[in-house]
């Protein structure tokens, strides 16, 4: 009897079925041996330094943003009126007290001295003849040979030649002050200004009077401001000399800060600003600081105990505010949430949340997850994956 073929169509499905049986297999031992690797992955210990903390004690402190400015800024003004001859000094470079600056010209002012001179012999000259003249005449009186009112007229005479001799003796001084003042010099040390006017110019003594201005700018100062609600850190709210000890001042460079001490304090709160307003004051003899500028102030006003010091990069934010990764005992990673105060250089100030021989994770953090095994490499070691 003669066996019939199956058909072409009934061999098609029989076919596709034994080609997609194979790799229906192989999908399913791939899944599982991604499974196990990432398995192995996760239980693979990650090297990490770790850093054990100690409690320690740290100065207490209050930061702001303040801006620096001459200890004393004087203008420089024509105090007498003439022509601008001659300026004396390099525009922008330090001065000291008394050094020349410009020259006014010096001619009318010594013909006005030699007016006043002269005019001041001529007063004590009448001033001579009226004494004598009063004291002949008191004897004639005595001898009954005047009369009077002669006597009188002769010692009111006398009475007013001595005024008029005082007003010359005035009239002198204020020409040698003048006369003076024709050569201006310099009221403090600092640095100078630029010259407001140049040689050849009228100068006059009312309110186009300036000449150029000096900054002393050793000790040099400044000026910062404090909110209310920072005060609370202190001792009864107080912030005076007496409860700072100590002033710190950071430039923008972030150079080692300089030192000098409180030398104001406002007695009340700024009512709109709801700020104390402060000055500091500073040697600055290498000119390291320019007025107008802007630093970053410290107030040294204490110090606190029982702190750690951690280093920032250490420090993690997530929603439940600041953590830090730790080793536990077990040599697995674990979490604890920490209290942050201010920065002491690198390094958060920890005031709770951590205890004595903490071993704190600072590098590799991207791959540390709680829980997870951690390996702890010598520090200064480089972390797995960097060259």
């Amino acid at each position: 009897m003669r066996q019939s073929r199956p058909s072409p169509s009934a061999i098609r499905p029989l076919l596709l079925a034994l080609l997609i049986a194979p790799v229906a297999l192989t999908g399913c031992g791939g899944d599982k041996s991604k499974d196990a690797a990432a398995g192995a992955m996760m239980n693979m210990a990650v090297p990490v330094t770790a850093l054990a903390v100690q409690p320690t004690s740290v100065a207490t402190s209050i930061e702001a943003v303040g801006q620096t400015e001459g200890a004393k800024e004087t203008e420089v003004r024509a105090r007498v009126g003439g022509i601008l001859l001659q300026r004396s000094y390099e525009e922008g470079a330090v001065v000291k007290a008394g050094q020349k600056l410009f020259q006014i010209d010096r001619a009318p002012l010594e013909i006005a001295q030699a007016q006043a001179r002269a005019q001041l012999a001529e007063t004590q000259a009448r001033v001579e003849q009226t004494n004598r003249e009063a004291a002949r005449l008191k004897s004639l009186l005595a001898q009954n040979a005047i009369s009077q009112k002669e006597y009188d007229d002769t010692v009111s005479a006398n009475a007013i030649a001595k005024a008029n001799l005082l007003a010359a003796q005035a009239k002198l001084r204020d020409a040698e002050l003048n006369l003076s003042y024709a050569q201006v010099t310099a009221p403090i040390g600092g640095v100078s200004g630029r010259a407001q006017k140049s040689e050849g110019t009228l100068v006059s003594t009312g309110a186009d009077s300036l000449l150029t201005t000096i900054i002393q700018t050793d000790p040099i100062w400044v000026r910062f401001s404090v909110a209310d609600s920072e005060l609370d850190k202190l001792p009864k709210r107080q912030l005076n000399k007496q409860t700072v000890k100590g002033v710190q001042v950071i430039g923008a460079d972030g150079a080692e800060p300089l030192s000098g001490k409180l030398n104001f304090a406002a007695s009340n709160i700024d009512l709109k600003l709801g700020t104390l307003q402060l000055r500091a004051e500073l040697p600055n003899g290498d000119g390291a600081l320019l007025p107008g500028q802007f630093v970053r102030v410290r107030l040294l006003t204490g110090e606190r105990s029982g702190v750690f010091l951690v280093p920032q990069t250490a420090v993690l934010s997530g929603d439940k505010g600041k953590f830090v990764f730790v080793v536990g005992a077990d040599g697995k990673a674990g979490v604890k949430p920490v209290q942050t105060g201010d920065w002491q250089g690198k390094d958060w100030i920890i005031l709770g949340g951590l205890q004595a021989g903490d071993r704190i994770i600072v590098d590799n953090l991207m791959k540390v997850r709680p829980g997870a095994p951690v390996k702890i490499q010598p520090a200064g070691a480089k972390p797995a994956g960097k060259a």
